[in-house]
């Protein structure tokens, strides 16, 4: 399994426009072959931060959804981002 977490920052005056243009992308990615989960979220204390999620079954799922023409939408700057891949090789309950 394969996730990919982290935050990027954009203009806190932005946040919301760039939230609804990547929207269709979030769409897109939820119904990808192997995509378990995908969500962009503004951070509820942040007004810059907007929080990065996505679970994939397999690499080979991750790059075949972003390897694929989607949506291109004008997206505000984004001022740096912080996101990371991680490779899990076991899941538990909590």
């Amino acid at each position: 399994m394969i996730i990919i977490a982290g935050e990027l920052r954009v203009e806190p005056s932005e946040r919301d426009r760039y939230l609804a243009g990547v929207a269709d992308v979030t769409r897109q990615a939820r119904s990808a072959e192997g995509c378990l989960d995908f969500v962009q979220a503004p951070d509820p204390l942040d007004p810059a931060r907007i929080t990065v999620y996505e679970r994939w079954e397999s690499d080979e799922d991750l790059h075949r959804f972003r390897d694929t023409p989607g949506p291109s939408p004008e997206l505000p700057a984004i001022r740096s981002a912080d996101v990371h891949k991680y490779r899990i090789s076991a899941v538990e309950q909590p």
